[in-house]
């Protein structure tokens, strides 16, 4: 659906994922416009599934009639849940219909203040939650999906899951959702418009230290010091309630040319706290991994330094933070080898047509198989075209 997003490195993130199994099980867990879901779909036999997944209720209008695919109104961070655990029950209950999810608790940043206030933080700055997952997972709900045979089940797991990480062009291009610094709209940034949590309550509730933290950790902001004061300072003549309203708020901090490279890193920076998107990102690997069946593969594409960085950490060491694990024989303990040691980028062509495509890179991994081997080929080479040969990245 061209007009709510146009889909980055199609056929290299497709291609990686199928491989040579069109009869497979596979994950978009960020359906979107549904592009990257119609390509996978175009490329199944009528035995293949699909499953899908997005948390912003917009997108559920994108989904294909294709009796294939199953889609689940929630985030991504939960994929391990609806592959091989709550994903049969829902089908032995043979749900149809698309129903609310809950107010966004598990997610949001709201829940972490606290755990942040209390210096409970991990190596991203990430907040502590104790129980919320299962209380967001049990309210969440799939649409369509005929034909599954839940006595198989996907106990073993599904063959490939894809993840692009890029919010889409029709949440950059919806002014009032306040993705964006080209409109005067309000400060939501919300992806699921349910969720208590909102830009403006961070902008306006967070003390200096905590806007801080976020706009230097997730922004990687230059002088996120001064800006964090600056807001502090504009909000306590009036709250700071739109997206305008900020970027006055900063204007001292921003250069006379190229201001926007700035305001994308700040608007980057509230968003992925209003989303908690580090730590859907975290959990989402985390649980991917455990859902590919071994031979499976992971394609990621990622459009900022961050989260690429801990796809990168977790494909080679199996954690976003980059520790080199090992067992008791000394051997690396990870679940997944990387394809393509060498993030692969868009041509030329496709960054002219699209240039939201331009900071993209896409990451492909095969899940290992019990031995620790994966199955991509014979003698440590790759049995595809995705990296060999390149310098690590």
């Amino acid at each position: 659906m061209s007009e709510y997003h146009t889909p980055v490195l199609l056929d290299e993130s497709v291609s990686a994922l199928i491989a040579d199994n069109p009869k497979g099980t596979y994950v978009d867990a960020t359906f979107g416009g549904g592009g990257h879901s119609r390509e996978i779909l175009s490329r199944l036999t009528p035995e293949g599934r699909l499953i899908a997944f997005d948390r912003d209720s917009d997108a559920l209008a994108n989904a294909p009639d294709d009796k294939r695919l199953t889609l689940i109104h929630n985030n991504f961070r939960f994929v391990h849940n609806f592959v091989l655990e709550q994903f049969h029950e829902a089908r032995k209950a043979d749900a149809t219909a698309t129903v609310e999810d809950c107010a966004g608790r598990s997610s949001q940043a709201d829940d972490n203040v606290e755990a942040r206030k209390a210096g409970k933080q991990d190596h991203y700055g990430f907040g502590v939650e104790a129980g919320a997952d299962d209380e967001f997972m049990a309210a969440a709900k799939i649409e369509g999906g005929e034909g599954f045979d839940v006595e198989a089940g996907l106990e073993a797991g599904v063959d490939g899951i894809l993840a692009d990480l890029g919010v889409s062009s029709h949440q950059f291009d919806t002014a009032e959702r306040g993705f964006s610094f080209r409109y005067d709209a309000p400060l939501d940034m919300r992806m699921n418009v349910k969720a208590r949590l909102t830009a403006a309550e961070v902008v306006n509730s967070y003390d200096e230290k905590e806007l801080e933290r976020v706009l230097r950790i997730y922004g990687e902001v230059d002088g996120a010091g001064r800006m964090a004061r600056l807001i502090c300072k504009a909000r306590t003549a009036k709250a700071i309630e739109t997206t305008g309203e900020l970027d006055a708020a900063i204007a001292p901090c921003l250069p006379k040319f190229g201001e926007h490279k700035i305001l994308a890193k700040v608007y980057q920076a509230f968003r992925i706290e209003v989303n908690q998107e580090m730590k859907s990102l975290e959990k989402f690997l985390d649980g991917a991994a455990r859902s590919l069946k071994p031979g499976g593969r992971l394609a990621v594409i990622t459009y900022h330094s961050l989260e690429d960085r801990m796809v990168k950490n977790f494909i080679k060491c199996g954690n976003v933070d980059g520790r080199m694990e090992k067992d008791l024989y000394g051997n690396m303990s990870t679940p997944l080898e990387a394809l393509n040691r060498k993030p692969i980028l868009p041509s030329e062509d496709e960054i002219a047509s699209n240039t939201r495509a331009r900071s993209a890179k896409l990451r492909v991994a095969v899940k290992k198989d019990c031995s620790g081997r994966s199955r991509s080929g014979s003698g440590g080479e790759k049995a595809d075209r995705w990296g060999k040969g390149q310098e690590e990245e």
